[in-house]
């Protein structure tokens, strides 16, 4: 079995999950991990000039892709910085994992320097917040980190790392884990068959229906039964911001975006329907 560091175990695991592009700026608190992207290679670490950034630019990638982005920011006001780029994932539903430098485990809790409650201060923003107190741990909780991030609903997950935990002289048995599993998370991917049979008769009966396509709709990929469905009952299409993209602008069914930004068809539309299909939104107030 391979013996590495803490630090070297996140840089592995990293890869282990295929990850190839992190973005990030270095601190002390971090600095292990960035010697360990160094010696150990295999992903491209992209320098920013402010954590903030590093953080849109991670959840850029995940819009793009599909991939869940990786970020590595220090302890203290780099970790405080990552927030407002992290409550913008967590509201769009982007999946992330924010990795966080944190002060030595013996010193949490006593005011040390650059010493910030990372796990609290991002509770409501995130899906989870870990903090891996043993080195040991690292691999599992990364392994649960980007389950949780990219399953169900997609959003960010932040794991905090003591940077005692990092120390490139302790060398531990590493093993990236085969499966995971969490007893108190186990999100619901299979629709109700009754549910979905009532909603397509209330759908085919209707004299002016209209589908609404949200961004749930480009997570879950549905793209081409979502086509396939509009198609054959020539239904129009109107979206939300998030929705973009997941219906063709060019269909000759398509209305364009909701809302007080959106279209005046696309509007009139809507308010003028008597079903909604409604795909992957959240009927936010904007639309």
């Amino acid at each position: 079995m391979e013996m590495l560091s803490g630090a070297e175990m996140v840089v592995q695991s990293l890869v282990d999950q295929g990850v190839k592009q992190v973005f990030g700026y270095p601190g002390g608190a971090v600095l292990d991990i960035y010697d360990a992207l160094h010696t150990l290679g295999g992903i491209d670490h992209v320098l920013v000039r402010h954590e903030q950034a590093a953080v849109h630019m991670a959840d850029g990638l995940a819009r793009a892709t599909g991939e869940v982005g990786v970020v590595l920011v220090t302890s203290g006001p780099g970790a405080t910085n990552a927030i407002t780029g992290i409550a913008t994932a967590y509201m769009d539903s982007i999946p992330l994992v924010i990795l966080s430098g944190q002060v030595a485990t013996s010193l949490i809790g006593y005011d040390a320097f650059q010493e910030c409650d990372m796990v609290g201060i991002s509770r409501p923003v995130v899906k989870h917040s870990f903090l891996v107190k043993q080195t040991e741990d690292i691999p599992g909780v990364l392994k649960k980190a980007f389950w949780l991030a990219a399953s169900g609903r997609p959003g960010p997950v932040v794991v905090d790392l003591p940077k005692d935990i990092l120390n490139p002289a302790k060398k531990l048995p590493y093993a990236w884990p085969d499966t995971v599993s969490m007893r108190s998370y186990n999100p619901t991917t299979s629709g109700h068959k009754g549910q979905i049979k009532r909603a397509l008769q209330t759908l085919v009966a209707a004299k002016k229906p209209v589908v609404y396509v949200g961004g749930g709709a480009i997570n879950a990929q549905c793209e081409p039964q979502l086509f396939a469905l509009v198609e054959k009952l020539k239904l129009p299409v109107a979206s939300s911001l998030m929705g973009l993209g997941a219906f063709p602008a060019s269909h000759p069914q398509a209305l364009g975006m909701l809302g007080m930004h959106g279209t005046y068809e696309a509007n009139m539309t809507m308010h003028n329907s008597d079903v909604i299909f409604a795909v992957g939104v959240r009927f936010d107030d904007r639309t």
